[in-house]
């Protein structure tokens, strides 16, 4: 895969990883939890942070029409704004559940999106980050699928259907495909992962000193002689994510309020 962007930061304070939210996927009980963590999160981050990577899925669906997007769970995209305007840098790595983002985000809350991956140098290390989906050689079909999904041509005929048939439709799609991707979790344990960590171990093979990962909802932290592979979990139950500070990467959870 194409390491689509690079940079380098060097702020003091911590960087900041979190994925799968997947806001809209649930009820609205679970949705006002998730929306309150997340608030809860950006606030630590603009307390101590000096920058954040949201990796993938931070909506359950997201497509920009010409002169519309979807209303729900704005509230994040104007805290996020607000990190934005005091310095800190928001970096957003599509992931499968909102590759369709346009550039919304970018003009009106200056966060960066990053189609494919993205590599950083953070206190000292080199970090490779990547949503996930398509990665392990078992999900043949779904990465045909994703070069249907994400062709310009097919994008710009959906934008043809009016936005309150669109979205809820999308939306619906969504569904399907988060119950269908559930399928391949047994008791906890997701069949990609030896697929995942044997990406990982290619990647630090290449001079990373880290891999974070998303997409499999199960937080995971190996320490290898090669480096470290960590796949952020999900803000839906467990509230996961990662802390860099002075140079060492903790996988952290969120404690209920």
């Amino acid at each position: 895969m194409t390491v689509e962007a690079s940079a380098q930061s060097e702020q003091s304070g911590s960087l900041f990883v979190f994925s799968d939210a997947h806001l809209g996927a649930n009820d609205e009980t679970q949705e006002h939890l998730k929306r309150s963590k997340i608030l809860e999160l950006l606030a630590l981050v603009k307390e101590r942070g000096s920058r954040l990577v949201i990796l993938g899925d931070l909506y359950d669906f997201w497509f920009e029409y010409k002169n519309a997007i979807p209303k729900q769970q704005l509230k994040v995209v104007f805290k996020l704004a607000e990190l934005v305007e005091a310095g800190i840098p928001v970096d957003y790595v599509s992931g499968n559940h909102d590759f369709w983002l346009g550039d919304f985000l970018t003009t009106e809350a200056g966060i960066t999106i990053h189609r494919d991956s993205l590599t950083l140098s953070e206190q000292s290390k080199r970090l490779f980050l990547i949503h996930g989906d398509g990665l392990a050689p078992e999900d043949w079909k779904y990465r045909i699928l994703k070069r249907i999904l994400r062709s310009r041509l097919n994008i710009a005929l959906y934008r043809l259907l009016p936005v309150d048939w669109g979205i809820p439709l999308a939306r619906w799609v969504a569904g399907s495909s988060r119950k269908h991707t559930s399928k391949r979790t047994d008791l906890g344990v997701h069949s990609f992962h030896p697929a995942y960590e044997n990406y990982a171990r290619e990647k630090l093979r290449e001079g990373f000193d880290a891999v974070l990962i998303g997409h499999l909802h199960t937080p995971l932290f190996h320490k290898w002689e090669e480096g470290l592979y960590i796949n952020t979990g999900e803000f839906i139950r467990r509230f996961n994510y990662v802390e860099m500070r002075n140079g060492e990467l903790e996988l952290k959870e969120l404690k209920e309020l």
